[in-house]
Formats: C-alpha cells, structure tokens, sequence
C-alpha cells in the first residue's frame, strides 16, 4: 500500500507542478465567465449610433420607425438617384427606399449602402415594412387589424416535477442541455486522463525506466499508483474549476449589476427614486443580451445541484477507472503512441457508441434504450449523468452504481493481467490475439 502512495505522490507532484496545468486550470474559468460577461459590457459600452436615410414614396412609415441606440431615421423627400449620388459624402450607414406601390409589390423595397449593409439592420427594415404591408392589405379585406393583435398572444407552460410528493420547478430545456454538457465533459475528462496514463505507461518504457521501477514495486502495484495519481490531477482540476469558476462569476455578476445600476440612474433624472431606478434596471435587463442568460439560471437554480455534482464525482471516477486501467495495458503493450493509436480502437468503440446513445437519451431519458445505457458499465457513465438532470428513480442509480463498480474491478484485475507481461516486453508487434494470451499467462 505505502509504495502504491508513493507512485501515486510521484504522478500528481509531477503533473500538478506542470505550468501547463496550472494555465488551463486558471484559463477555463474565465473563459467560461466572458461567454456570457463579454456580451454585458459590450451592450453597456453600446456603440456610435448611425443615421440610416429613408425615402417613403407611399407616406405610410413616417411613424414605423423608431430610434434606438444604434440607429437614428432621418426621412428625405429628394429623387432616389440623387440621394444614391449622395451616399458616399453624406456618411449614412444606409439609405432605404420604399416604392409608392409597396402594398401590391413589397418585393420592391431597396436597401443602399457604401459597404454591405449588416444582418441585423437589414432583417428589422424588412421586419418593419412587412408588418405593415400586412397590416395595410387587411384593412383593404375590411378585416379590423386591432383585434387581430389584441388576439396576438404567446403562451408559456410552468412546468413542474412530482418528485416524491413534493411539486418541484422543472424546465426541459435547462435538463436538456445539462445533461448534453456533463455527458461531454464527462467523455472529454474520462478519454483525455485514459490518454495520459496510456502516453505515461509508452514514455517510462520507452526510456526503460519501468525496468528500475519494477525491481521494487510489483507492476499491479505501479499500474494502479499511476491510475489514482492521474485520476487525481483531473479531480484536482475539476474542483478548482468549480471554486473559481463560481467565484469569478459571481464578482463579475456583482459588477455587472453595478454598472446597470448606474447606466439606469443616467438615463433617468437625478430626483429618481430607488423604486424607479430598481424598474429601470429589470427593464433594461430584460431588454439586453442576457436577459435569455438570466432566465436560464433561474431556472438552472432549481435544479438538485447537490445530487449532480456528487454523482458527477462518482461516475468520473468510476468512468476513469473502468478505461483508465484499459489504456493502462494497451500502453504496456506497445512501445510508441503510433502503435498505440491502432490498437486502442477496440477501447474507445464504447465511448464513442456512448456519445452516439447520449443524443437519444437526453431526448427519451425514461426509454428502454436509456435505461439500458445508464446500466450497463461500458456505457454508464456519458448516459446516466445526461438522465440525472431529468430525474432518475434511486434503485436505478444504485443499479448502476453497483454494476460500475464491478466493472471497473473487473477491468483493472484484467488491465494487470496484461501489464504485468507486456510492461517488459520490447520488439514484438502485439496483436489482440497476443494480449488475450497474457491474461492467462501465470505469474
């Protein structure tokens, strides 16, 4: 026991100190913080607003368009051919012209510009004319446009889960999406580790340094440090990934709530009372670029985040051992990462048909087929972790849980099998045939 400790102190140390570790595990926090913090500024930075020249033949839009931050209107009465000759020196973002016969041809708006015209502006001049063509064509039917929009309404479900009697907020598509990215991290965490042991079992024989190395430790013993050391380093990670990430977030968010706070009492005069100021800022938050962010995490809040993070751990490690200890042999039983690569196929046929199976189960999580892939080992830890965000009765979990862990058991017994041969063996191309053979070889 106390040399499968010192393995595994000498595998951590040695990753841990790595600068390469230390960058990606201060890096991806704030990355993932300026997903969502980066739009916040810009929307609190804004941008120079730009005139955009209009010239209305029909006289029905004088009132359609509004200003806003970005864009200013500004209607002309001079012939189109002039106001084009204009466009360079007058410095207007666009200019818009609307035929007299818009209602009978609305394919005959045109949009001018010096350069291409943005996406954005283009699809709310659209937007603006085709709202009103349509209005103006039903009040020729005689059909009273008022009602229709009074009419015009968007319904939102409250959904709700009855979990053990108790009715809880649920929300499909915060668990959809959930289950989509622990099950992807889980694969990149549990094939990237599985990759590094392999890389550090190829480079220690390669060197021949495994030789001095199993003159004191037996190589079940070696094989079985480095797996927990590795293993280590990712769980390492993984939580100050999480103590960062929370904690950088929410200084940004404080911040951000600070500068909307101040951009609404500028807007507003400076005998505005608290309550209007509080109006101003949830109106302007529900109008920005986060406000779809915003109630994303309201509703990620409700989620049983105890229970997700504890079964993450546990079906990290499970995963890591279960394929780790697999990587473990086939890098025993070659003596470079080219070889390796070809036979490590066979190994990773399981997570890519777990990746394959996690886009129907997050789907269909209550499904025989996602049962099945929460259950079985090879495919357990992707599938199960995309169904625990919909909700999954315990004695599945415990199923799953027992059966994993008989797996990986099972897998590490037979990875030393192999290691314990294919650790001291150099110039022989192994086949699957060959490792087969090693398992029953006696000791």
């Amino acid at each position: 026991m106390n040399k499968i400790l010192l393995i595994l102190q000498r595998e951590y140390l040695t990753r841990v100190r790595k600068k390469s570790f230390w960058i990606t595990t201060l890096l991806t926090p704030i990355l993932i913080t300026a997903i969502y913090a980066i739009p916040a500024l810009l929307f609190f930075a804004g941008s120079d607003q730009k005139t955009v020249e209009i010239i209305d033949e029909s006289g029905l839009f004088q009132q359609r368009f509004k200003n806003g931050k970005d864009y200013q209107f500004a209607f002309k009465k001079t012939p189109l051919t002039k106001a084009k000759t204009d466009l360079k020196s007058s410095k207007v973002a666009a200019l818009v012209f609307i035929p007299r016969d818009i209602i009978d041809h609305p394919n005959g708006l045109q949009i001018f510009s010096e350069k291409n015209v943005s996406l954005s502006l283009e699809n709310d001049i659209e937007s603006i004319v085709q709202n009103e063509v349509r209005n103006q064509r039903l009040k020729r039917a005689g059909i009273d446009t008022q009602v229709i929009e009074d009419n015009r309404v968007n319904v939102n479900a409250e959904t709700y889960s009855l979990e053990e009697g108790e009715e809880k907020s649920s929300h499909a598509g915060v668990a959809m999406g959930l289950g989509y990215v622990v099950s992807i991290l889980l694969y990149f965490i549990v094939f990237i580790s599985g990759s590094q042991v392999m890389n550090g079992v190829i480079e220690e024989k390669s060197n021949r340094i495994v030789e001095v190395i199993v003159s004191s430790v037996r190589p079940s013993e070696l094989m079985l440090g480095k797996i927990l050391g590795v293993g280590l380093v990712g769980l390492t990670q993984f939580l100050l990934w999480i103590v960062l990430t929370v904690s950088i977030s929410s200084v940004t968010s404080t911040l951000l709530k600070s500068k909307l706070e101040a951009k609404a009492k500028t807007e507003l005069s400076s005998k505005a009372s608290q309550q209007q100021v509080e109006a101003a800022v949830k109106q302007m938050s529900e109008a920005g670029p986060g406000s779809k962010v915003m109630g994303l995490m309201d509703s990620m809040g409700t989620l049983p985040w105890v229970k997700i993070l504890s079964l993450f751990l546990f079906y990290y490690l499970g995963g890591y051992l279960f394929y780790s200890s697999l990587f473990a042999a086939v890098g025993s039983a070659v003596e470079s990462p080219q070889e390796g690569q070809q036979l490590i196929f066979p190994v990773t046929i399981p997570l890519i048909i777990s990746m394959m199976l996690m886009n129907f189960v997050v789907n269909e999580p209550d499904s025989k087929v996602a049962f099945w892939a929460s259950i079985i080992p090879f495919t357990s830890p992707i599938n199960m972790m995309a169904r625990v965000p919909f909700g999954v009765e315990w004695w599945e979990l415990g199923l799953s849980m027992v059966l994993l862990v008989v797996g990986f058991v099972f897998t590490t017994w037979l990875a030393s099998r192999i290691y314990r041969v294919g650790i001291l063996m150099y110039g022989k191309k192994v086949t699957l045939k060959e490792l087969s053979k090693w398992v029953f070889y006696k000791a």
